[in-house]
């Protein structure tokens, strides 16, 4: 219910902040602003919550003359009769917002999608045009209620989000890198004012061994790949309706197994899974979007990387790319390339913090490496992945953070690792082994630390850490550790170039080291691809990615290896390469 637009005296305070009594965590903050006789001016509930009305983006134009759905803006009342909130103090620095000169995006602060940016994995959801999406925003969903979650808790200030809900520029995942043909402008706008939009990238890798692991050579490997988005309320006039695909074409070896002796952790993000084929699909899949922009829904054929435990901060690594490599393993994380049958719901329960559940089909990574053999895919169980975000917007600036509880259980039942490196006659004779199926567990924590060139998520320095943990049974690495920042415009004249520096440790699972000791214990070989008894790795990779000018992104990479293969028979490795990508 709207609380009254009259102010509040310290009397009424609790009343007019908490008409709901079991908000424990407000009423907390009251308390202690009342017991000291003084109520911070930026401590305020909002009338009516909604999210503030922006201009006419530039990624969509009504497709009717429908009026949309416009949601209320939110309206600040202060709690002191002697004073008025500090309104200009609540306002981002103008040096911090300040658009580039070369920022692809346009000023409404919305690209037109879809938008490749850093990444070719960054498939954001998608707002047909018309009532369905509101007058505000086409990225974000609305949220379910109307109140802040765990960020209730944070000083006022502190905040950013105890004023209003974010507007769309502020949900952008990607600087983007532009169009290098601008020629085709025209056609991109005719098509996309009739409901289709495109994007077509190139993406090389060439990445070289310069000291360690078994031998020094270098290995180049590309993609090209093709986004598509169908508007089918343009098109057909179904509400808040569209249908999204990809199909990529990959070639060339990552370096990683015959240079290194490595075979869990790709070193490149350009790797297999994509087939002998000219076009692997990736994606085909339908959204809709519902009761007012407040519920996301997507079915079809995807990667489950596309949407959990991934993001552009991840992406922009390529060991990391589209999401640690402890998930990556597994065949119930269908990860990009490899797609599989599945849905998703996801919604916004309060204004910080976003929940999303999933089913997908689970079949091996490599079934249907041409992604066209629908039929030939074996579906071995189901994986039913689980996430919650926090994502506090803090500051003046409103700095971005992404906290990230994550969970999925896959019904396959797979092998003990307890056999995989014995005979079937030696397994026989080992205890306590059964299959099982996997579970997965993650946590991903970013945050935003400063912003500059722009309103978009990938406007600023962040810092960022995770961990992954998989059940040690059935996988062969079973814990994964990252930590590093992205920064962004450290060169005062380069503002959106990014540096950025990742270190990861990888732990085989016990299960996994075990049969190995098994094995030898017994005078028996571990096999070509292995050089000892495995235990950890890590991997230290930075990059300076140059956005060179539109449409190209200039990327040099350098990578160092600490145990290659996870032991300590091969030499500690450094690598170093670079990366193009050039969207046309």
């Amino acid at each position: 219910m709207p609380l009254s637009q009259e102010r509040c005296t310290k009397q009424r305070a609790m009343s007019c902040l908490f008409p709901v009594s079991k908000d424990k965590g407000y009423a907390a903050l009251a308390l202690v602003a009342l017991w000291s006789g003084a109520t911070p001016k930026a401590f305020a509930a909002p009338a009516t919550v909604g999210k503030p009305a922006t201009a006419a983006s530039g990624q969509h134009t009504p497709a009717s003359t429908t009026t949309p759905h416009t949601a209320p803006i939110v309206t600040l009342q202060p709690l002191s009769t002697s004073s008025t909130p500090d309104v200009d103090s609540f306002e981002p620095d103008p040096s911090a917002i300040k658009r580039p000169a070369n920022t692809p995006i346009p000023p409404s602060g919305v690209p037109i999608l879809p938008s490749p940016g850093y990444a070719t994995m960054s498939v954001q959801s998608y707002a047909p045009a018309g009532e369905e999406q509101g007058a505000a925003h086409t990225l974000e969903l609305d949220a379910l209620t109307h109140w802040e979650g765990p960020s209730g808790l944070l000083p006022p200030r502190l905040d950013a989000l105890r004023r209003s809900d974010m507007n769309d520029p502020y949900y952008v995942p990607t600087a983007g890198t532009g169009h290098l043909v601008p020629l085709l402008d025209p056609p991109r706008k005719w098509l996309h004012d009739r409901g289709f939009t495109f994007s077509f990238t190139y993406k090389g890798e060439a990445m070289g061994v310069a000291s360690g692991g078994i031998k020094k050579g270098v290995s180049y490997v590309h993609e090209l790949t093709l986004q598509t988005v169908f508007d089918l309320e343009r098109m057909a006039h179904l509400k808040g309706w569209s249908v999204h695909a990809l199909v990529m074409e990959r070639a060339g070896k990552a370096l990683q197994n015959g240079r290194l002796g490595e075979y869990y952790v790709a070193m490149q993000e350009v790797y297999s899974l994509s087939g002998n084929v000219a076009a692997h699909l990736v994606d085909m899949y339908a959204e809709k979007r519902m009761l007012h922009n407040r519920m996301d829904v997507i079915f079809g054929r995807m990667s489950l990387t596309h949407v959990f435990a991934t993001s552009p901060l991840l992406c922009s690594f390529m060991v990391t790319c589209s999401a640690p490599v402890a998930l990556k393993q597994n065949p119930g994380f269908s990860v990009y390339p490899k797609a599989t049958w599945g849905a998703r719901v996801r919604i916004r329960p309060t204004r910080d913090t976003a929940f999303q559940v999933g089913a997908y089909s689970v079949s091996a990574l490599t079934d249907n490496p041409s992604g066209w053999s629908w039929g030939a895919e074996n579906a071995t169980g189901l994986s039913l992945p689980i996430e919650f975000t926090w994502q506090p917007f803090l500051t003046r600036n409103r700095l971005p953070g992404h906290y990230v509880l994550g969970y999925a259980h896959d019904t396959t039942r797979y092998a003990d690792k307890i056999t995989s490196a014995i005979p079937a006659k030696l397994a026989q004779t080992i205890p306590d082994k059964r299959s099982a199926p996997s579970d997965m567990f993650w946590l991903e924590a970013d945050q935003m630390v400063y912003r500059r060139g722009g309103r978009n998520m990938m406007a600023g320095g962040y810092l960022m850490a995770g961990y992954v943990h998989v059940t040690p049974r059935v996988v062969n690495l079973s814990d994964q550790v990252y930590g590093g920042f992205s920064f962004v415009g450290l060169l005062p004249s380069r503002l959106t170039d990014r540096f950025g520096v990742l270190y990861s440790w990888y732990h085989v699972s016990r299960r996994r080291r075990d049969s190995q000791i098994i094995a030898q214990d017994a005078g028996l070989g571990l096999g070509p691809t292995l050089h000892g008894v495995q235990d950890n790795s890590h991997i230290i990779e930075s990059y300076y990615a140059i956005d060179a000018f539109p449409g190209v992104l200039v990327q040099p990479t350098f990578q160092y290896m600490i145990h290659p293969g996870e032991t300590h028979h091969i030499r500690n490795a450094a690598i170093v390469g670079l990366k193009l990508i050039a969207n046309l």
